[in-house]
């Protein structure tokens, strides 16, 4: 049983944040998966306040 290797390709998935892809079987048929983030917050520059 341990010879069989997977040959079904799961589709990519897309979420809010993340999106996760399948990743190539290793020698002992492990598919794992990879998970990539977006980030959540857009960083805005800084401006010195005015003086009073």
């Amino acid at each position: 049983m341990s010879d069989v290797k997977p040959t079904n390709k799961v589709p990519e998935g897309n979420a809010r944040f993340f999106k996760t892809r399948q990743k190539e079987p290793t020698a002992k048929g492990f598919v794992g998966y990879e998970t990539i983030w977006e980030p959540m917050q857009k960083e805005a520059k800084y401006t010195t306040p005015k003086k009073p």
